[in-house]
């Protein structure tokens, strides 16, 4: 099998590429950033995949891996059509281009397609109903990949921190170092998820054979992003600074967020694949692996 990562240099990208090129099962793998091929571009799409599934008639087939999005969650609501064509149409280039190929399609979508009313996990065809534009176009796009590519697979995940990139556990470290106390929303509650761990999911699912179709796949648990902030600050080691909680009503965003955006793993796990580790050990074992990089 020949792996294409799309999004290589994100935080799942990354962690992907790491992953695949240490995989002596999946000796034929590639990643390109937005920069080689931009999602957006259906004639860069057709011409990436055409030319990638050439040498993958002799390697086992091609899968393709998007890992590129939009994510800036606040910034959508402004642009949404800047949004709409990352999430949705990007996916949906790359969806067609598969399928013309003959090629496997796993594509990352979002605990953001719910609107977070639930009290228990969400599992993977419970009612969708988004409540911000970055939900609404994550929607869309897992929507045109199922629809136009018969073998995709669509990973809700959620919450996604790691060692590239921008995200909660790098700010919270920049902030410990920055302020003297921080107040974190305690009303929000969902599954931190390390990215290597995510990756490492994706290509147990590549090399599975498991039924097309949509999966959830987040850390194992929840807690709600003030315990996940006093958790960050329990690995900064004792000096860090303490955490305060607060509400999502005394900290308004441009878009809002789910209030309860925990995902079930039970199609992940009734498919024999690894049950994710609990979100705190993976926690604990992102900062042993990225010390220096994890802590801003």
């Amino acid at each position: 099998m020949r792996v294409l990562v799309i999004g290589s240099g994100g935080q799942v990208g990354s962690d992907l590429c790491r992953l695949l090129a240490a995989d002596p099962r999946l000796p034929a793998s590639a990643g390109l950033t937005r920069a080689e091929c931009d999602i957006t571009d259906p004639a860069r799409v057709r011409a990436v995949i055409r030319d990638q599934a050439r040498p993958a008639k002799i390697q086992g087939g091609l899968t393709v891996v998007n890992t590129a999005a939009w994510t800036d969650v606040d910034g959508a609501e402004t642009d949404e059509a800047g949004a709409y064509a990352a999430n949705a149409a990007g996916p949906a280039h790359l969806a067609a281009a598969c399928a013309d190929a003959d090629a496997t399609l796993i594509h990352l979508s979002t605990d953001y397609v719910f609107d977070g009313t639930a009290d228990k996990p969400y599992e993977v065809d419970d009612q969708t109903s988004p409540v911000s534009a970055y939900g609404r176009t994550k929607l869309a796009g897992e929507q045109a990949v199922l629809a136009l590519c018969p073998s995709a697979y669509v990973i809700r995940t959620a919450w996604v921190y790691g060692a590239v990139g921008k995200n909660f556990v790098k700010a919270m470290a920049r902030l410990a170092r920055e302020r003297d106390c921080l107040t974190v929303v305690d009303d929000q509650r969902g599954s931190p998820t390390w990215s290597a761990d995510l990756a490492a999911g994706i290509v147990e699912l590549a090399l599975s054979g498991a039924s097309p179709g949509l999966y959830h796949y987040t850390s194992a648990g929840d807690t709600t992003w003030f315990h996940f902030a006093q958790a960050i600050m329990e690995e900064l080691g004792p000096d860090a600074v303490k955490v305060a909680p607060t509400t999502t009503a005394a900290f308004p965003r441009p878009a809002p967020r789910p209030a309860y955006s925990v995902l079930s793993a039970r199609r992940w796990t009734d498919a024999g694949l690894t049950p994710p580790r609990p979100w705190r050990d993976a926690l604990h074992a992102a900062f042993a692996a990225h010390p220096r990089e994890l802590r801003g």
